[in-house]
């Protein structure tokens, strides 16, 4: 994920500081999960520190919030392209949301042996979805940009 993250900032990065903002906000997600990832891969019968538990869990809400209320309605035009995209992404984005708030609902006060348990498969799990919705909001960054360059785009006619 870390590495289609460079990829994504070095094709758009730049073009807009809402953006590259966001995609910030986004590494600094990665970078904690994957510090929580490899905290929890050390035993498995207990979990990371709360501390850190809640600070990735409120990275993740603050990036999740970001996106919904800040970012997707300048990333889709009105054009019919963009319609499509809001009635096919942002259903399946919701439900990257839905999966992301319970992980956080579980473990934002993480403290008993049962989430212990069950805290490196629901991690690995929501790494999945992120991994999903990364996929989908670059959709929506492309085609923000795409639609950019369509309407700055000189028209060019041939006699």
């Amino acid at each position: 994920m870390l590495n289609q993250l460079e990829k994504v900032k070095g094709r758009w990065g730049g073009k807009s500081s809402t953006i590259d903002n966001w995609l910030q906000e986004r590494q600094d997600l990665l970078i904690q999960f994957c510090q929580l990832a490899g905290l929890g891969s050390q035993a498995s019968n207990a979990l990371p520190d709360a501390g850190t538990i809640d600070e990735f869990c409120s990275l993740l809400m603050d990036y999740l919030s970001a996106g919904h209320f800040e970012v997707y309605e300048i990333l889709v035009s009105n054009d019919e392209e963009g319609e499509r995209l809001k009635k096919s992404v942002y259903p399946l984005l919701a439900n990257t949301t839905d999966k992301a708030l319970a992980f956080n609902d579980k473990y934002a006060e993480a403290n008993s042996a049962e989430q212990a348990s069950s805290f490196d498969k629901d991690l690995a799990a929501l790494g999945e979805t992120l991994e999903e919705r990364f996929e989908l909001e670059d959709e929506l960054i492309n085609h923000m940009y795409h639609s950019q360059q369509e309407t700055s785009s000189p028209v060019i006619s041939v006699d």
